[in-house]
């Protein structure tokens, strides 16, 4: 994910847009689209304050949360493949979820 413009460039380009330049000198100047400066304004102007928006989810959340009873389970069916076990885990899991956490724990993903 690319990272938000820096606060300083935000808060000089409101600046120059209440000085009474004009909205597409400021892109240009600044090298901001349209459309970044406007959300920006909408932002200052609903908050008080244009600052990037910060602790949002980033990722999906893991299928399988109980990693204690997944690792007795791992454990105990390691002979069969990350298919079968993802099949007798059921909840919906896929093949690559077994594998992504077995990975997590550690865990080798082949079979005995």
């Amino acid at each position: 994910m690319p990272a938000p413009y820096s606060y300083d460039l935000r808060t000089k380009a409101i600046e120059a847009v209440k000085r009474g330049e004009r909205k597409v000198a400021v892109c240009k100047m600044f090298h901001i689209s349209r459309n970044t400066l406007d959300l920006w304004l909408k932002r200052e102007q609903q908050t008080g304050d244009c600052q990037a928006i910060t602790g949002f989810q980033t990722g999906n959340r893991h299928k399988i949360t109980d990693w204690k009873r997944f690792e007795e389970f791992a454990k105990q069916h390691s002979s069969k493949t990350q298919r079968e076990m993802a099949r007798l885990w059921g909840d919906n899991v896929t093949q690559q979820n077994i594998s992504d956490a077995l990975k997590k724990l550690g865990l080798s993903r082949k079979k005995d």
